[in-house]
């Protein structure tokens, strides 16, 4: 076995598994809230590479740094994302919250299709090129064989993401009426919690982290458009679905297992079949724990 290329692999795998994190968790938030599935919420990851590409080419016409393009781009992008985030939920989703499940469903496809077709106006080439924003570090020299400053940038990002969610939703006034909402909206209300700016909070945490899994997968492929978050949104849904959908570990675990899944699937076995292998693994993964691998299965009360 050669151990340089299945550290390769297991690097990609992970690399991958970080962005289906960034775009899993929104998934995951929303739809511990409202019970929502937000189908267009990988179009919130495509608005925040192109929001970036936007920044970015500006600032590099101005002589600015790499390392500060990045970071102001990315900021760009979290802040542009985040309102769409927002407004998206004020018009297509509030005015559903009491409606039947599929009226919601129904909407958010028509938003995804919507947002794409927004894009397209401005995309003029079938690719657009997105600037390296990411150098190649120094100090990564001796092992850069197996692992590049772009995949060390991005599990870092994610892996800062968590912690920070996890500290805001466990400590934080916020991320006790989160939990509070999730678990019943109704007494939620009746103890004064407000309920409307919760499920805002969480379209904006959500969008913003989608938008930084935007920037930083452009910046590691080195181009974009107006379809990149259709496939990584539904990769997405199916890792926060794998890893027990509304349990943010669950979501994280399972984008890393659906990531690793894909790298050495298609390293081993064949490329043409990446897709397959994803959707294979959740059918198992499913047949054998229906709620996902954290996820608690609901009892109904009669």
């Amino acid at each position: 076995m050669n151990v340089q290329y299945l550290l390769n692999l297991l690097m990609s795998g992970l690399t991958k598994g970080s962005i289906y994190a960034l775009i899993a968790l929104g998934y995951t938030m929303v739809y511990g809230i409202i019970k929502l599935i937000n189908f267009a919420h990988g179009e919130i990851y495509m608005i925040g590479a192109f929001t970036a590409l936007i920044f970015a080419s500006l600032l590099h016409y101005m002589g600015v740094n790499m390392i500060l393009i990045l970071v102001i781009s990315m900021a760009f992008a979290v802040v542009f994302a985040s309102g769409y985030g927002i407004i998206m939920e004020k018009i297509a989703y509030k005015p559903l919250r009491d409606a039947p499940r599929l009226s919601a469903l129904i909407s958010a496809i028509g938003m995804s299709l919507f947002l794409q077709n927004y894009v397209l106006i401005i995309q003029t080439e079938r690719f657009l090129p997105f600037p390296r924003l990411i150098p190649d570090f120094p100090f990564l020299a001796p092992i850069q064989s197996f692992i590049s400053s772009r995949q060390i940038v991005i599990l870092a990002v994610t892996l800062v993401v968590m912690v920070f969610l996890s500290i805001l939703i466990k400590f934080t006034k916020i991320g006790k009426a989160m939990r509070a909402t999730s678990q019943d909206k109704t007494m939620s209300l009746l103890v004064g919690i407000n309920v409307n700016k919760v499920v805002s909070v969480t379209f904006l945490i959500g969008s913003a982290t989608a938008a930084i899994g935007g920037v930083l997968i452009a910046t590691y492929m080195g181009q974009i458009n107006y379809k990149i978050g259709f496939l990584a949104g539904i990769k997405a849904f199916v890792a926060a679905v794998l890893g027990g959908i509304g349990s943010i570990p669950g979501a994280v675990l399972g984008s890393f297992i659906l990531g690793l899944t894909e790298s050495l699937g298609t390293g081993y076995i064949s490329s043409d079949y990446e897709d397959v292998f994803a959707f294979l693994f959740l059918i198992l993964i499913l047949t054998f724990r229906p709620s996902g691998i954290l996820g608690k299965p609901e009892t109904q009360k009669v």
